[in-house]
Formats: C-alpha cells, structure tokens, sequence
C-alpha cells in the first residue's frame, strides 16, 4: 500500500478512536485529553500490538512512523501557540506575592526529590551515553511541571474560576509554567551539549537574548498588526497568513539557538498583544484543527513509544510507583505547605496541591522531547507516562473529595444598591431559605419564556415568600478548547447572564423580577448538574421544557430523561403548545403519587390565580365505584376555602382508552397537568427512558409531573395549618 493512503487510514483511525475513547472518559468526570492520550496508548504496542501484533505491524509500519512525527511535531507547534496565547496576564493580577511563594516551592520541592530520586533512577533505566547532569535536570523538569491547560479547564468546570481557590490556582499554574519551561530549556541546552558546559551556556544565554527581543521588537510589530485588525474588524487571511509564517519563524529560530521549535511557538503566543477580539478569533479559527487532526496524532505517536509490557517485572512496577509516588508527594507537599505559609486554610491548600499535582499533555510533550534526545530510555519513559496519566485522572475526584460543590458558592447574588441593617438582612436571609422554590433549567433564554412565565404562576403569591432560579448551564464540548479557559467562560457566563436579565424584564408584573435570582455556570453535562445542584440546593421543584433529543422522536427522551430519572426532588416537565392564557386546568386523576403531585401544583395555581378554573377527570375503564374511589379527593376538596372550591370540577367518565378521553378533554383547556402513569401513556421504560404517549396527542400545553418525595408539601403555607397537613397526610 502506498505510503500516503496508509497514513490517511492511520490518522482515520486515530481520529475516529479518540473522539470514542475521549469522550468515553468525560462521561466519568475526566478530561477528554486524558482520553485521547489513553487511545493512543492503546494504540501502540501497549495493547493493540499485543493483542493483534500482525495487524498492529501492518497498521503502523516503520515506514509511516516518520510521517506521522512530522504531522505530530506540526500539531505541537501550533498547539504550544495556544498554549502561549492563552497565557493572560490578567491571571497574574491577584494574589502574586503568595502564588509566587507557592509556585516555585511547589517546583522546588519536586525539582530537589527529583534530584535525590536520580542518584537511583540513572543506574538503573540509564547509560553512559547520558550525562548525570542532563538527567537529573530533565528528571527535576518532568517532576516540577503543572499542566497549565488541564488546570485551567478542571477550574473552568469545576466553576472555579470566580473563587479565591481558582483565582490563585490559574496564578500560581501560570508562575509555574514559565519557570517550568525554563528548567526545562536549560535541561534541553545541558542534555543537547552533554554537559553545562560554555555551549550549553552560551545557548542559555542565546535564548535570553531572543526572548528580549520578541518582548520588545517582536511585540512592537504584534501591536501594529493588532491595530490592523482593529481597522478593519476581522482576521483576514492575510493576517492569519503573517501570524502562522511568525509561528513558525520563531519556533525555526528557537531550534536553531539549540532549545527547541516548541518554545518559539509558545513565545510568540505569550507576547502576542492580549486583545480579547483578536485573540478568541485567532484561537478558534486554528484549534479546531489542531486538536482534532493534529493533535490525535501526537497521541497515537507517543503511544507507538510507549511500551507498558517493559514494566514486566515485580521490581519495575515497584520503581513505577516510586516513580510516581515522589512526583505526587514532591507536588502535592510543595503546595501545600507554601499555602499554608500564605495563610490559607487546610481545605483551600490541599485543593490547591491536588491541582498543581496535574500535569496532563504538557508532562507528554516534555517526555517527548527526552525521549527524542536520548536523555531517558523507553522503559523511563513509560514509567513517566504512567505517572502523567495518574496525577491527572486523580485530580478531579481528589479535588471533588477536598473541596467539593456544596462549598463553591453556586452564584453571586447582587447585594440591594441601599445599605441594609444586620436585622433586614437576617431576615432576608430567613426568607431566602423558608421560600418556596423552583429550579428552572433555562437552555436558551430566547425561546422559554413561558417555561418562566408558568414558574412564576407556580410559585408567586401574597402568602408564601418565593425564590425562582432561572438555571442557564453552559455545555462546553471541548474542554480543551478556548471556549472553556476561565477568561473566555467568564465571557460566556456575563453574556448568558445578560440574556436572561432581558427575559426577565420582558415579564409582567415587574415586580417578578424581585424573585428571579439566575443561576448561570459551566458544566460538562447539563443532566448530571442540574442533578447535583438539586441536591445541594433542595428547591421544592424542578420545572424543565422539553426538547426533542437529536436521535429520537422521544419528548421525555435526552437531558430532559436524565433530569426524570436523577434528579432527587419533585420535578414537572413543561410542553409548551403556545399561548400566554393559564384560566383553565385539567388534571386527570388515577390516584398515583405522581398524579397527586399533578393535583397539589394545579391547586396551587387555583390560589394563586382568582381566574383559574380546575377539571379534575377520573377516567374509568369498566365496572367501579366511583363514591369510593373519589372519596379521598372529595375530603381534599372540602378542606380547601371556599373561593377556591368554588372553581374546582370533579368530572368522571368511562372510556376504553383513557388516554384518548384526556386528549378530548384536553382541547378545551388551557394547561392539562398530569403524573407519570401508565394510565396516560407515560411511564419510565427500560434504562431510564420515558413513554410519551400523551405528550404527543395532547392538544393543549402539558405539564408532566415526577414526584420524588411525599413529604414535600406544595401547599403548606397556603391553607390553614390543620388543613395542609391533613393533606399531606392524605397525598
């Protein structure tokens, strides 16, 4: 096969098995690089040549591999870049002293066991081609590095990036990645020259000389191609032209000093003019490529060189988890302790180690180079990348253990623009938590106006105080894109915020807008969070709208599904058919919790609304006795004041299809509210998913109700005390 077709079918292939093995890893919590990294690996000789070694052989011949590395060093070029553009330094601006403090302790510390850890390590997985020098400093690099990138997007989802903990992390990651690359210039200077010698000198000193004239000469010409942009507002090809031709310039001419091409990339990056406009085009128009082409493929290349099965001796996994036990210790302590040093307390410090124990693509793209210029061997190299592999995966759980989301403030409510008394605020306070509420998951603030206009119905009136939380979550696909760096978040997050602000206005009465507090973040998986925040939050109700999912017809199907399924407190689903009207209810009834949740919010709207008017439909199929069935629901009835008995009607009808006689009934109503039974052609099915029989047919809006608890009472504060708990007895 020609050489050319077989490399097209290997980067196919490597495409395709990373995006499945990525995303396979977000589904638990873990970066989607971490799973591309893993698909590599499993690519290469650790699993796929062990398994199937001929078809393994045949898929990656010697021949390719050359192509692929020149594909990968293309990828790495560009992503150092990124990497550089991204590096604001607007994440230096707070908490330097101590985030300088704790950012060369926590290298340091590693840097010094690194250190001790070679006088064992260079005998062992070492030779005498390789001077003790270059090792030493390559082994303290490896060890000292944090993976900037990776922090920054594990902050990002966590919704960090607004809290002191978060702030400091991006600060003190930042610190560390420039004295890390610096360590690590000097070990690549020392390593290619054999020894700190006057060439080795004189190419650190070559590189100082470079690096001064890209902040000043190089700058200066940046900023006149920003004030180009600004004139004519876009980034034109032209442009984009100069600044990859600058990309590449400046990574030849680091080569050429005898560092290497990575660091000419990231420089241009992190002298580029930060202006925001500039910047989030130029990202978004070339990480695409990078991370889906490009990138994959450096993956699959370190995985070809990454051989698991050298570590096939008792002794050798014991040196790996030495290996990785002092890099943790080395970054974690380091950490630590500076923070505490800092005055910050035990919880945040201990947060902050586990976040610089990250390390993720950076530590691969260090090995690389050592591997590259011989300074560690295959079976080194495995070892560290074991250890790269580890310290990242751990970092989300350790961090969700240390510092988890019930602690991180879920959103900034604006203070009132008059100063308050302690005893007004006490009793805002009591308030807030004695409210009534209801969580609203908000995808597009532009079209689920009446999801908000029914939640307000729901939960507004003079005898309950009442919190609504528009919940607007923020999907970020990639999270290793730009999208998800804390500064372009935060971007997102005011955008959001505004848009849900101008939603909120557009409501009547205005006075709405005093109960409508936003909720606005980043999430890697909208479900799951709307679930968590449930669980932190404890409203007394979710109110979600339906979507229609992209591979089903299924109205209950999707994130809507999972919020059914997972959420721990009552939730109600709204289709929504049109129209601004709520005077007329229908609830059928067949005596289920769920229908009974359908009853208790209909009800709730009858006392909050004077014109609403409610049809309660028993729909029976053969032979009953109807007094006994609603016996129940009449003693309901009586219990309630007469104003709102008054407009209460209990109908009963017997039909072959009871799903069809709710459909009929439905066409003269305004809202038709019922629970998730079978009787309706709504019932969980097999893995999670719901039947949306009546979702379907249903001719006016429907509201679909899942009650989680019986004990939470929707109108206990509405009726007379001896009244609501006779009727939560009877619910």
């Amino acid at each position: 096969m020609h050489t050319v077709i077989l490399v097209l079918i290997e980067v196919l292939i490597v495409m395709g098995m990373s995006r499945l093995v990525g995303l396979a890893f977000r589904s638990i919590k873990q970066p989607l690089v971490i799973g591309e990294i893993v698909a590599g690996i499993m690519l290469g000789p650790s699993l796929f040549g062990l398994i199937a070694p001929h078809a393994a052989a045949t898929l990656f011949p010697p021949e390719a591999i050359p192509f692929l590395n020149i594909l990968s060093q293309v990828g790495l070029i560009f992503f150092m870049f990124l990497i550089g553009l991204e590096l604001n330094p607007k994440y230096l601006g707070s908490n330097l002293q101590a985030a300088i403090l704790i950012s060369n302790i926590s290298i340091i510390v590693p840097f010094s066991l690194a250190g001790i850890l070679s006088l064992l390590l260079y005998p062992l997985v070492s030779n005498a081609t390789v001077s003790f020098t270059a090792f030493a400093l390559f082994l303290g690099a490896t060890m000292s590095i944090t993976a900037f990138p990776v922090l920054a997007r594990i902050i990002t989802e966590n919704n960090l990036q607004g809290t002191r903990l978060g702030t400091l992390a991006l600060t003190c990651a930042a610190v560390d990645d420039v004295t890390a690359w610096c360590i690590l210039a000097v070990a690549i200077a020392v390593a290619r020259n054999g020894s700190f010698d006057q060439k080795a000198i004189f190419t650190i000193i070559s590189s100082l000389i470079y690096i001064g004239f890209m902040f000043t000469v190089g700058r200066w010409f940046l900023k006149r191609l920003i004030t180009h942009y600004r004139r004519t507002g876009r980034l034109s090809q032209y442009l984009l032209a100069l600044i990859y031709m600058g990309v590449i310039a400046s990574a030849l001419m680091t080569e050429f000093i005898g560092i290497h091409l990575i660091f000419g990339a990231f420089l241009l990056g992190a002298v580029m003019p930060k202006d925001a406009a500039l910047v989030r085009e130029l990202a978004i128009k070339t990480e695409d490529f990078v991370l889906i082409f490009l990138l994959p493929v450096f993956f699959v290349y370190s995985g070809l060189r990454t051989q698991i099965g050298l570590l096939n001796r008792p002794e050798l996994w014991l040196l790996c988890a030495l290996v990785l036990g002092v890099a943790i210790a080395g970054k974690y302590f380091g950490a630590y302790f500076a923070a505490r040093l800092s005055g910050i307390n035990k919880r945040e410090a201990s947060a902050l180690g586990w976040l610089m124990n990250t390390r993720g693509l950076t530590e691969l793209i260090v090995l690389n180079i050592g591997l590259e210029l011989g300074v560690i061997s295959p079976l080194l190299f495995t070892m560290l990348v074991v250890m790269a592999l580890v310290t990242t995966f751990m970092t989300s759980p350790l961090l969700e253990w240390t510092y988890p989301k019930r602690l991180i403030k879920l959103d900034v409510i604006e203070p009132e623009p008059e100063q308050e008394t302690d005893t007004k605020v006490i009793e805002s306070i009591e308030s807030f938590i004695t409210s009534y509420r209801i969580l609203v998951p908000v995808a597009n603030p532009s079209t689920q106006k009446g999801l908000l206009q029914l939640a307000v119905a729901i939960a507004l009136n003079h005898r309950q105080p009442a919190v609504i939380n528009p919940l607007s979550l923020i999907e970020l696909e990639e999270n290793y894109g730009f999208e998800s760096t804390p500064t372009e978040a935060n971007r997102l997050i005011a955008e959001r915020r505004q848009q849900l602000e101008e939603l909120i206005d557009t409501l009547k009465p205005t006075i709405t807008g005093s109960y409508i507090h936003p909720i606005v973040r980043i999430s890697s998986n909208v479900a799951r969070e709307t679930a968590q925040i449930a669980q932190i939050e404890q409203p007394d109700l979710i109110l979600v709208g339906w979507h229609r999912p992209a591979f089903s017809n299924n109205r209950l199907g999707g994130r809507v599904g999972q919020i059914l399924t997972t959420a721990p407190v009552d939730v109600a689903v709204f289709i929504d058919k049109g129209g601004d009207r709520l005077e007329s209810l229908l609830v059928p009834y067949s005596a289920n919790i769920h229908d009974d949740l359908a009853l208790i919010l209909a009800l709730r709207l009858l006392i909050n609304r004077d014109t609403c008017m409610l049809q309660i439909l028993q729909v029976f199929t053969g032979n009953h006795n109807q007094d006994e069935l609603s016996y129940e629901l009449h003693g309901m009835i009586e219990k309630l004041p007469a104003t709102v008995r008054d407009r209460i009607e209990i109908k009963t009808v017997t039909a072959p299809e009871p799903i069809q006689a709710v459909v009929a009934a439905s066409e003269n109503v305004d809202l038709t509210i019922a629970g998730t039974s079978r009787a309706w052609g709504i019932e969980r099915q097999t893995l999670g998913r719901y039947t949306d029989e009546l979702a379907i047919q249903c001719r006016s809006s429907l509201l679909i109700t899942r009650r989680y608890s019986q004990v939470t009472s929707h109108l206990s504060s509405l009726i007379p005390e001896a009244h609501s708990q006779e009727i939560i007895r009877n619910s």
